[in-house]
């Protein structure tokens, strides 16, 4: 077996492919309006690649433009996951036609003689960036190649290279990727989908030996293939905004309904009197009923609906985020996935010690990227997406006649429209709270090992579990991992409870008996096992009580892992591959990537440990630039 491909994660039934036989589609390119200098990919591939850089583009949506050539590329990695995902066969990944075609070397999907088929694209859009508006932006130095759908569960895909050179949205950029940044990419894409966490994914990472890139300093290039359902962000919408573009905007949010959201049926509807449903909303939600449905008498059209679809995936997403300890550490507009995925990763970086303040971006001077302030800042940028949906949310039941369509708003209606869309964005931020809370507190519990809720839990264990670990800079992912192995014996008595205290602490800085935060956490422990008895030792179990205890601790260590990429860790593998000519690390690295939960990887035990264990003095809560 070769170094690039490990064996399956999971097993499989599915059909798999090679790259001719992958289903291939261009749903986004043959439904929203091409960049009118170059209309068609025909007029696009004939023109000289450096005709197709830096421009202001209007009334568009994307621009047909080729990958530029990478020369002697070497293929680094694939993730076998990303490969099962897509559909695609394991030794698909040995062909020299998957090592050119990823690299940008070859079109797959376009016929040169007869020039026809699908064509590669970039997307246009917009954004702000730390709060103020930036203009055009778009895929400076990403091209997607084409869509597929798997087989088996009908998802369908649109894979991107990022880095492959200059699009007219590059600005003054080269649109090359370094490869510092293309492994924590590739690393952290897919290590967000092992844990569950919606996010953008990576198929391969290449080296391109004789690009240098100048950023900081002189450093190689590399490119990373990456799929995800959507790479419409909220800056999509932006844009369009931006320029009082309101046929792009509908056609835009219809888009997204009936292509990316599978369906104007598959959003949230205003639930009708009496409907079981209502019930299930309200435990889930903590909805009332006029928050889901709207104000006695309002009119909820369908773009009201798209928005609180797209509201409750980020609402979810940021929420998976904060019981992670995962910062993206750029959240502007352009940078928030329409489907709630986490995407175009940067200066990210998962919590060393609980610090809500701690940024992983050292430009962000006044912190507005934080943890802390992840879910305000998603919901501000929420806020400027129902803006660019504002007319059409506010225009009610009448958002389908001729005039509305043709000339926008009237002058009479507009107070009623400006009064209506307000009302539905502040509805939606109710909306956006309730749901953030009731993912995050379902992720607490787990992650606790607990089964059920109690409303005193929130105060009484997840907030002064996270209120100690502050207090004494405690690891954040370290006290998950220990409380999973943590037998209920363990701590039946206040003195073992002191005991296990020392658990939480660095390898020889445990706290004396006497000292305070060893009775504190103590403290903890007491009320955590009294609720986790209670949760576990129910009727139905009795008599299984060391099968039921083990059934525990394999639910606790099935939500925390074991593993996580933190940055120390992602800067000694970049070091290792980049400048020492590793490759073997790179491999190993994301076998416990792709399987974070498991107890070891079967590579080197001491280095295993290493990567699991404490963070190494001095290399704590690390902060790096967006330059990538």
């Amino acid at each position: 077996m070769s170094h690039l491909q490990q064996p399956s994660i999971n097993g499989s039934s599915q059909s798999l492919h090679t790259l001719a036989t992958l289903p291939k589609s261009n749903v986004f390119t043959s439904n929203l309006p091409p960049d009118p200098e170059f209309p068609t990919p025909e007029s696009s591939h004939n023109a000289p690649r450096d005709k197709l850089g830096p421009r202001q583009v209007k009334n568009a949506l994307f621009t047909y433009v080729r990958p530029e050539i990478t020369h002697s590329p070497e293929l680094l990695a694939v993730s076998p996951l990303a490969m099962q995902d897509l559909g695609l066969k394991p030794e698909e990944a040995e062909t020299e036609e998957f090592k050119q075609v990823f690299a940008g070397n070859k079109i797959l999907t376009w016929d040169e003689e007869k020039k026809e088929g699908i064509y590669p694209w970039a997307q246009c859009y917009g954004g702000y960036q730390f709060g103020q508006w930036a203009g055009q932006l778009g895929d400076g130095r990403a091209i997607s190649l084409f869509e597929t759908i798997n087989p088996d569960s009908g998802t369908r895909y649109e894979i991107q290279l990022k880095g492959a050179g200059k699009t007219p949205y590059s600005r003054f950029a080269d649109g090359k990727a370094v490869l510092r940044s293309s492994i924590r990419e590739f690393v952290v894409s897919e290590y967000l989908n092992a844990i569950r966490i919606p996010t953008t994914r990576a198929l391969a990472l290449t080296l391109a030996p004789r690009s240098r890139v100048i950023r900081e300093r002189t450093e190689p290039g590399a490119i990373v293939t990456r799929f995800a359902q959507s790479w419409v962000r909220l800056g999509t919408f932006d844009l369009p905004r931006s320029r009082g573009d309101r046929k792009t905007i509908r056609t835009l949010a219809d888009y997204t309904a009936e292509h990316i959201y599978g369906g104007w049926d598959q959003l949230p509807s205003k639930l009708p009197s009496g409907d079981p449903k209502e019930t299930w909303a309200h435990v889930q939600t903590g909805l009332s009923k006029d928050a889901i449905e709207g104000s006695p008498g309002e009119e909820e059209n369908r773009y009201t609906r798209l928005y609180r679809a797209v509201i409750r995936a980020n609402a979810r997403t940021v929420a998976q985020w904060q019981a992670y300890g995962f910062m993206n550490g750029v959240l502007n507009t352009d940078n928030t996935s329409i489907y709630g995925l986490s995407m175009d990763f940067g200066p990210f970086a998962f919590l060393d010690n609980f610090d809500p303040s701690y940024t992983p971006n050292h430009d962000d001077y006044s912190l507005r990227y934080s943890y802390r302030n992840q879910p305000t800042v998603i919901w501000w940028n929420l806020v400027r997406f129902g803006e660019a949906l504002g007319e059409l949310m506010g225009q009610g039941p009448d958002v389908d006649t001729a005039e509305f369509i043709e000339k926008g708003v009237t002058e009479a209606g507009a107070q009623t429209l400006i009064k209506r869309a307000e009302g539905i964005i502040e509805r939606a931020g109710e909306e956006y709270k309730a749901v953030f809370l009731a993912e995050y507190k379902n992720l607490m519990t787990s992650r606790l090992g607990l089964r059920t809720q109690k409303p005193e839990d929130f105060d009484e264990l997840f907030s002064e579990f996270l209120d100690f670990l502050e207090k004494y800079e405690l690891d954040f992912h370290h006290a998950f991992r220990r409380l999973s192995h943590l037998k209920m014996e363990e701590v039946e008595s206040e003195q073992q409870r002191k005991d296990v205290a020392g658990w939480f602490f660095k390898s020889g800085n445990a706290p004396r008996q006497e000292d305070e935060s060893r009775g504190r956490i103590a403290k903890w422990l007491g009320k955590w096992s009294e609720r986790v008895r209670e949760d576990w030792n129910t009727e139905e179990v009795k008599g299984r009580d060391k099968e039921v205890e083990g059934e525990r601790l394999m639910a606790m260590q099935r939500m925390n892992p074991k593993f996580v990429p933190r940055s120390w860790i992602l800067d000694e593998l970049i070091d290792r591959v980049e400048k020492k000519g590793e490759r073997d690390i790179l491999h190993n690295v994301m076998k416990m990537a792709l399987n974070p939960f498991e107890e070891s990887w079967g590579f080197d035990e001491k280095e295993e440990e290493r990567f699991c264990g404490d963070v190494p003095k001095f290399k704590e809560m690390m902060q790096c630039s967006c330059s990538s």
